[in-house]
């Protein structure tokens, strides 16, 4: 994924299983799913990595920062309480996403060590990107929090989650490493791996 192509992404932003999940997994042309919505927004979101990577490169500024990270998770934890979601559980979502967009920064530095003639020659600000992150992290957490209904059948999220991310990649012609980012960033969706094993 180029960095124009990540801009050009960006410009679209502004139990049982529920009846919807089963109605979403062959072909979702009733309604989208809300676990879709959220393979989406994660998609969207990881397309600001390769902005990020592009603002960062060269300048020497690492590719992790941990008070803006604890920004965002704060906040995001604090939207997801008005919303009435775990504000816990939405810390491990936007945690997964967090080091998903990281994932991307890291091999896009090495891909542009590696093949200088690559390298963007423009360079994003970084402030601006961030509102865009910021904007994202709104619209995520919205869809993690209509998507409980989804999560409280875990198995089935889980297969419902997949199968939209899996339209996700195909759909924006993702490659391995932004396809096994998107793959990371939506690991706590359906429930924390942790809460699964107990």
């Amino acid at each position: 994924m180029t960095t124009a192509l990540a801009s050009a992404l960006l410009a679209g932003v502004g139990a049982t299983a529920p009846p919807a999940m089963a109605a979403a997994l062959p072909g979702e042309t009733a309604q989208r799913s809300p676990l879709r919505s959220v393979a989406e927004l994660s998609a969207r979101r990881l397309a600001t990595g390769d902005l990020v990577s592009a603002a960062k490169w060269g300048t020497g500024s690492p590719v992790d920062d941990p008070a803006r990270e604890r920004r965002v998770l704060d906040s995001a934890a604090e939207r997801a309480g008005e919303l009435g979601v775990d504000p816990r559980l939405t810390r491990l979502v936007f945690r997964d996403q967090i080091e998903a967009n990281k994932a991307v920064q890291r091999g896009l530095h090495r891909l542009w060590r590696d093949h200088p003639s690559e390298a963007p020659t423009e360079r994003p600000r970084l402030d601006d990107v961030r509102e865009e992150v910021d904007r994202l992290n709104k619209a995520l957490v919205r869809a993690v929090a209509d998507s409980a209904p989804y999560r409280r059948a875990a198995p089935l999220c889980r297969v419902a989650l997949a199968v939209s991310a899996g339209r996700v990649r195909r759909e924006r012609s993702l490659d391995e490493l932004h396809s096994t980012a998107l793959a990371g960033s939506l690991g706590s969706v359906c429930g924390s791996r942790r809460q699964h094993a107990r």
